[in-house]
């Protein structure tokens, strides 16, 4: 059945959505478009737990994807973490096992989000946290009872830039009474939260996989000096650019290294045929890879039934990190600062073979941060994680001090539930059952 509903408090807002039968999927589902403000429409995907009867015991895990345009409802449903893969095989470690799972394409002109005016593109994160404030207070509005259940929002990439200004956002609407919501904490995958910090550990990180000598070494950190200096003199634009340097000399100097998973070179989703603009190809069609457009565009278009024929999945986002290219080398540590000092959990997991958002990089992030533990913290033991399924091959490393917990996944590159979906479900499982 398709309906429209509009909710009172929300005057503009106005929502179309569909509750079907799942193509092949044990969970329950409801899908649907927010008219969030003018000219902009944001694209939502709820999955229930596979145990439907106990899903309102279960948390509410909201997905947020990079990018700044990748499509949660694409990538990280069928790539990653949704009930089903990119084939519609049901997954073996889909998150759906221990938590209901919601799915947002934001920034609006991400996935199936759009907009009908340039002018409506996000310009920053601030703006990007206060549409999914607005989001997730219709949301609620909608489903009433998934506002008293543990909430979490897990993300990767740019997901953890935007995820910790939303988290900040929606910690000032609970404390004002605005949003009925049991928000229990924050995953941080693979994070962009100090840009500047990520550029300046590539070069020493490719150095010790054997990816450059001391000779590319110093090229990477001449363009990698470059782009700081451009972030302590306040020209982001600038920053941006110079990042965008710093991977093609990378690239040049690697073979190609695929920048998500370094043991890889001239990976064939970075080579897509959708796309010749070599901007794109580098930064959007790992998410955009033509098997999962087709998917998207054709079998799963036509399941949803609510997407106009205007919009195509993907068509605007490369759109939408023009517009928040501004915004793009500024960090969000003060962000986590809050999220930590609030009280609730703060996770950050890092990939071991990830080089764009790399392990060193979030470890001089985190020695920035204003927390009177972090001392402390530092100073824990890592204790060694592992699964049933792999034995006793380790299979990542924890570090944690109160409601700040680091996870060092091995045998991953940037998307870790991919690469190593049995850790990233236990790692979940953990997130999830050590306050509940």
């Amino acid at each position: 059945m398709i309906y429209a509903c509009a909710i009172a408090y929300f005057n503009f807002l106005c929502v179309t959505t569909v509750l079907t039968v799942p193509l092949s999927s044990n969970s329950a589902e409801d899908w649907g478009y927010v008219n969030i403000r003018q000219d902009a429409y944001t694209f939502w995907w709820l999955y229930s737990a596979e145990d439907v009867e106990k899903s309102l015991s279960l948390p509410l895990v909201l997905w947020l994807q990079g990018g700044p345009g990748a499509s949660s409802t694409g990538f990280g449903n069928f790539m990653e973490i949704g009930p089903l893969d990119s084939n519609l095989n049901p997954r073996q470690n889909t998150w759906v096992k221990i938590s209901n799972l919601l799915f947002v394409d934001n920034p609006v002109g991400a996935g199936f989000s759009y907009v009908t005016n340039p002018d409506a593109y996000t310009r920053n994160v601030t703006q990007i946290a206060e549409d999914l404030y607005i989001f997730l207070k219709y949301f609620f509005s909608k489903k009433p009872e998934f506002s008293t259940v543990p909430f979490y929002i897990t993300c990767e990439s740019y997901g953890g830039k935007m995820t910790s200004a939303f988290g900040v956002r929606l910690l000032e609407g609970i404390k004002n009474k605005d949003i009925n919501c049991n928000f229990k904490g924050v995953a941080l995958g693979d994070s962009w939260i100090s840009p500047v910090d990520s550029v300046m550990t590539w070069g020493p990180y490719l150095y010790q996989y054997n990816l450059l000598d001391e000779k590319d070494l110093q090229t990477v950190m001449d363009i990698s000096n470059k782009t700081a200096q451009a972030v302590l003199d306040n020209n982001f634009s600038l920053a941006t650019d110079l990042w965008s340097e710093t991977e093609e000399v990378i690239s040049s100097l690697t073979d190609n290294v695929n920048v998500y998973n370094v043991l890889q070179h001239n990976a064939p989703e970075l080579l897509t045929k959708s796309n010749s603009n070599k901007f794109y190809n580098r930064y959007f069609a790992v998410y955009y890879q033509d098997n999962l457009s087709d998917l998207m565009n054709g079998a799963i278009r036509k399941k949803l039934r609510v997407i106009p024929d205007s919009v195509t999945w993907g068509g605007q986002s490369n759109d939408v990190f023009k517009y928040q290219s501004e915004d793009f080398m500024k960090p969000v540590i003060k962000a986590v600062d809050i999220l930590i000092s609030s009280g609730i959990k703060v996770v950050v997991y890092q990939g071991q073979l990830d080089m764009i958002c790399d392990t060193p990089g979030a470890e001089l992030w985190i020695k920035k941060l204003q927390w009177n533990k972090l001392e402390s913290f530092l100073n824990q033991k890592r204790i060694p994680l592992y699964v049933k399924e792999k034995g006793s091959d380790t299979q990542g490393f924890l570090k944690k001090l109160d409601n700040f917990s680091l996870y060092y996944i091995m045998n991953a590159g940037h998307m870790v539930p991919t690469d190593n979906s049995e850790m990233a479900l236990e790692m979940l499982q953990q997130i999830l059952n050590d306050d509940n």
